[in-house]
């Protein structure tokens, strides 16, 4: 990676502009041409430096309010197959295997949105009797002090 696929990056991350030629408006600012911010693009996501290019959807425009992170406690036996299982179901944004505390022996995270908290009771319900757990708890977002994603 040089210094230009460095610049690249650092405007990319700022998001792409909803025009015909997003990668040509990159271009223009960095003196590169539109092939060629392509080709550095292309070859950052296959050196794996860039994983992805997604879009983010205004969740709460779209009545999506209700935000759960579901702790669960898995045994260590059933942890790998209760974490790709919960990965697997679409209401499920994350998941994540954690170490416990001595007062919290919760080990295993999801979380999951829907348009009311009590859908996302119900989606810990379907988790529950799918994965056999049964130990769990649900803890609701209140407030959103920040999203952004990672920064270069």
């Amino acid at each position: 990676m040089d210094q230009k696929d460095l610049d690249l990056l650092k405007i990319v991350q700022d998001g792409v502009q909803m025009t015909m030629r997003p990668y040509q408006v990159f271009g223009d600012m960095m003196g590169l041409s539109e092939q060629e911010v392509i080709e550095r693009l292309r070859a950052l996501q296959d050196e794996g430096i860039i994983r992805r290019f997604a879009a983010t959807i205004g969740h709460r425009a779209l009545g999506i309010v209700a935000n759960a992170l579901i702790a669960w406690k898995a045994a260590p036996e059933e942890l790998e197959r209760a974490g790709v299982l919960f990965a697997s179901v679409d209401e499920v944004t994350h998941c994540y295997e954690r170490a416990t505390a001595e007062d919290w022996p919760y080990n295993l995270y999801t979380m999951v949105h829907s348009k009311s908290r009590q859908d996302c009771l119900k989606i810990a319900d379907q988790l529950s009797q799918r994965s056999g757990i049964s130990e769990y708890r649900v803890l609701f977002s209140e407030f959103e002090y920040k999203k952004t994603s990672a920064r270069i």
